[in-house]
């Protein structure tokens, strides 16, 4: 959904990914600290991993987009938006993100959910939007809540490998327009 995405904000440059992101987007999954809450901070191969329950982007994917401080060109993660089609009459999005733990705590993951989620309510027809996070990665959580989304539901954790805090589950939030 983000094929050909060309977005600013106050601070930050948000252009559709390409292969030459390959590298930056593999950094991402050679820090434990950025995997933590998805794999419990174990590498990922270079090649990626087509059969996880997370996304592992190369810079072929056409949903998803790389982050880009405006000032500085830092490379500061990635986001995704992910057509789900028709969900109870509505047509349904699942936002998805990942940012360099440089830039966790400045604001960025915020800006960036709130541009890609208006784009999404406003211009691409979606009416639902979810994203979802471990109960326990706060800051994503919050990252979320900032960006306008309601907590709407938790599971049970049901991956593969337990986590540590999976017993607290998976939370799911939603953003209506």
């Amino acid at each position: 959904m983000l094929a050909k995405l060309s977005l600013h904000t106050a601070r930050l440059s948000i252009r559709s990914a390409m292969p030459a992101d390959r590298a930056d987007l593999y950094a991402l999954e050679r820090d434990p600290e950025v995997m933590r809450q998805l794999n419990g901070g174990a590498p990922v191969p270079e090649e990626g991993l087509a059969d996880a329950d997370f996304l592992t982007p190369r810079g072929t994917e056409p949903e998803v987009a790389v982050i880009h401080d405006r000032r500085t060109g830092a490379f500061v993660g990635w986001i995704a938006l992910f057509d789900e089609g028709l969900r109870e009459g509505q047509r349904a999005a699942e936002i998805g993100y990942r940012l360099a733990r440089a830039a966790w705590g400045r604001g960025y993951g915020t800006e960036a959910v709130g541009a890609i989620a208006t784009l999404a309510l406003t211009r691409l027809g979606v009416t639902r939007l979810r994203a979802e996070t471990m109960a326990t990665n706060l800051g994503s959580r919050r990252v979320l809540e900032k960006a306008g989304f309601a907590h709407v539901a938790t599971r049970p954790w049901d991956g593969p490998d337990p986590l540590p805090g999976a017993e607290a589950g998976e939370v799911i939030y939603e953003r209506g327009p």
